[in-house]
């Protein structure tokens, strides 16, 4: 499906749904598309919850009101049963990501030619739908963490206190200042990195595995019972993908973010 209405190759048509929708040359480009879900979704999931608590009661409670109530006790006791210090920021913040990355991840439960061919009918080329699938995005996500991590790791141990840390850890002696300094910050750097690549690499699997589907299947109709059936199967399933790539991205935020509020 093209923009032109001209038929697409199948590497033409893997390339469009991979490609973004962008603006800029170089370390400028800006992916709109990507910046307009999640940002979207953002505001979609603050005004939804916002909504939610306004309306609260406490007597017997509405379907939706119950199902905020459980996501909002489902973070804050993990929040509890991980974070060992004191900030009333890490459980709204831990709330914040697991909505928000799941909502966007839960776009790949769209199917993929849906919203790009409404977007071709209004004359834009490419429109890819899964912020999570754009490094731009997870990566932003990542740097975000670990901005947190070292204000909170400088705020609770000090400047000196941090770059002891850095230096007299794991081997506490001055001649090891080196080895420990290279150690610990390549441990530190590998935290953002590991965040981005790991929402990034299973939402992007997972999205080429539905385009993969769509068209083997759309370029045969003899194989479109099979290639239903393949889509529901591998749709059941990602659902489980998704919601388990947000509870991991929040958890190691907690556990990033206990660890910076560690005084040793």
């Amino acid at each position: 499906m093209a923009a032109t209405g001209e038929a697409l190759t199948p590497q033409g048509y893997i390339q469009h749904h991979l490609t973004n929708l962008s603006v800029g040359e170089g370390f400028w480009t800006w992916h709109i598309d990507s910046l307009f879900f999640s940002v979207g979704l953002g505001v979609l999931f603050l005004w939804l919850f916002h909504s939610v608590g306004k309306k609260a009661t406490t007597g017997v409670p509405g379907k939706l009101q119950c199902f905020v109530e459980m996501i909002v006790e489902f973070v804050d006791n993990s929040v509890k049963e991980t974070f060992h210090g004191r900030n009333p920021v890490i459980a709204p913040l831990a709330l914040t990501i697991f909505v928000w990355v799941f909502m966007m991840n839960f776009m790949d439960m769209v199917p993929v030619d849906w919203i790009p061919h409404a977007a071709a009918l209004a004359g834009i080329p490419y429109m890819k739908v899964v912020p999570t699938t754009d490094l731009n995005i997870t990566f932003s996500m990542a740097i975000g963490v670990f901005l947190l991590i070292i204000y909170y790791s400088i705020k609770v141990k000090g400047v000196s206190g941090f770059v002891k840390e850095l230096t007299m850890q794991p081997f506490n002696h001055w001649a090891m200042i080196p080895v420990n300094f290279l150690l610990e910050t390549v441990t530190l750097i590998a935290k953002p990195i590991s965040l981005a690549l790991r929402l990034f690499g299973n939402l992007y699997a997972g999205e080429l595995i539905f385009i993969l589907i769509a068209l083997m299947y759309g370029a045969n109709w003899a194989l479109s019972t099979l290639g239903v059936t393949l889509q529901l199967g591998w749709l059941i399933f990602h659902i489980l993908v998704i919601t388990l790539q947000a509870f991991i991205f929040m958890m190691l935020t907690i556990v990033y973010l206990s660890m910076a509020h560690e005084d040793h």
